[in-house]
């Protein structure tokens, strides 16, 4: 079993920052991959980013390539989304989540290849 929580997020102003971390603890040495997917408000839930867990190699959804960075620290078992020039867009309960079984990232963006997912942590942006 892994156990992944989420934190930080809140309100920001559109043009800002916001960061949100995600602690995985159990299991851990069993993660392959680990992932950012966001749901808006009356919308189906997203893709944003995924990392490889052990070379840190990573994969965007279009929408947010070069504004969105995910990073893990393996040491800390945490992996960070940096979130720059936000977006009124990038309103949503934002969720991580983690693969033990998907040991490549060709197949990141699908739900499907996460069995772990946290509570998810919502993230408002003002205009």
């Amino acid at each position: 079993q892994v156990q992944l929580v989420e934190s930080g997020g809140g309100l920001a102003q559109a043009g800002g920052s916001s960061r949100l971390s995600c602690a995985a603890s159990g299991r851990t040495f069993s993660i392959y991959i680990m992932g950012w997917f966001r749901q808006a408000p009356g919308k189906e839930r997203e893709f944003v980013a995924a990392v490889s867990w052990s070379a840190g190699t990573t994969r965007y959804a279009d929408s947010v390539k070069g504004r969105l960075t995910i990073s893990r620290d393996s040491g800390n078992n945490t992996v960070i989304l940096q979130m720059d020039r936000l977006t009124p867009e990038d309103t949503a309960v934002y969720y991580c989540a983690a693969s033990t079984f998907r040991p490549r990232l060709g197949v990141a963006g699908r739900e499907t290849s996460y069995e772990y997912w946290g509570q998810g942590t919502q993230v408002t942006v003002s205009s």
